[in-house]
């Protein structure tokens, strides 16, 4: 007689096969922003998924046991960007602070503003966009947002930073809620599609005056946020590349047409300081809000490595 015994469950904390290569696990180390006891802060490169899905393998959440360090789990993920949209993102490194972090993100406490290049200009030097949100089909079985009658609202406020003389313009982008898709569906509609957006652009862009990079250009440049532990961090988040030379080719100087911001480091008891080799550079792009008197830097930083 042959008896089948059935396989035994998988522990409920397995950990899957790792397939982050050693260059990955260098690159992503390479961008922390800011990292102490309770979060870690990244700048999460454009072209990298920050969850999985259909024939989406290679993603952030897969490589989330390389930013462990010495905490007993691995950082948890509290909110999403686009896979196309570079910046900053927010890693929970504890159960408690995931909880204060989620509900700070839910309760609209998490100040979030982007910058974009667009094709186009608004008329208003600055302004608010308005609108419905909800899926809908754009043939082929794709759906994407748009607005439409019954759709959850979506506000953003946006402001001019600077105008180049090609139809081109830089947006720094506030929004109000978190609709997916927002920013990139509301200046579409708007009549000033994100430059590089394969979804709601105007497809390629050809100026026999500018070079601009490839890929979207838009950039999550900065977030404010509540502390698990008390007061308020700020983490600012440079240019990617493609990017930064679309900006040197419209002729715009990062530092000086928006200054960076102002440098408020507590000496905070649980921060680290020695986490990344460009630490000493990109601290200076993060704030640890503690009552105390600001120091100023504006030394002008360059952006991290792109991940292969």
């Amino acid at each position: 007689m042959v008896v089948r015994v059935p396989p035994l469950p998988a522990p409920e904390h397995a950990a899957s096969p790792s397939r982050v290569s050693q260059s990955d696990v260098v690159a992503l180390r390479d961008r922390i922003l800011y990292r102490d006891d309770v979060l870690i802060v990244i700048d999460k490169p454009a072209g990298l998924a920050v969850q999985g899905g259909s024939g989406t393998t290679r993603h952030l959440d897969g490589m989330l046991d390389t930013l462990q360090f010495d905490a007993p789990d691995r950082p948890r993920l509290v909110h999403r960007l686009d896979r196309d949209t570079s910046g900053v993102l927010i890693l929970a490194r504890t159960r408690s602070a995931a909880t204060v972090l989620t509900v700070a993100f839910a309760n609209r406490a998490a100040k979030k503003s982007y910058w974009a290049l667009v094709q186009g200009s608004p008329e208003a030097d600055e302004g608010r966009l308005d609108s419905s949100l909800s899926k809908v089909s754009s043939g082929g079985g794709r759906e994407q947002m748009a607005s439409a009658p019954g759709g959850k609202p979506a506000t953003t406020i946006y402001q001019i930073m600077a105008r180049s003389a090609e139809p081109f313009t830089w947006l720094e982008l506030t929004p109000l809620t978190g609709r997916t898709h927002q920013l990139r569906v509301q200046t579409a509609e708007a009549d000033f599609p994100i430059v590089g957006d394969p979804r709601y652009g105007r497809g390629e862009i050809n100026s026999p005056n500018i070079t601009l990079g490839r890929g979207l250009h838009l950039h999550a440049r900065e977030l404010a946020i509540p502390h698990p532990e008390g007061g308020t961090l700020r983490v600012v988040a440079p240019l990617p590349l493609h990017m930064a030379q679309s900006w040197r080719s419209l002729g715009w100087d990062e530092p000086s047409a928006t200054p960076p911001p102002i440098v408020k480091w507590c000496g905070a008891r649980r921060a680290r300081r020695a986490i990344s080799p460009l630490f000493a550079a990109l601290s200076s792009r993060c704030l640890f809000w503690c009552g105390r008197k600001p120091r100023q830097n504006r030394r002008r930083l360059a952006s991290p490595p792109m991940m292969p």
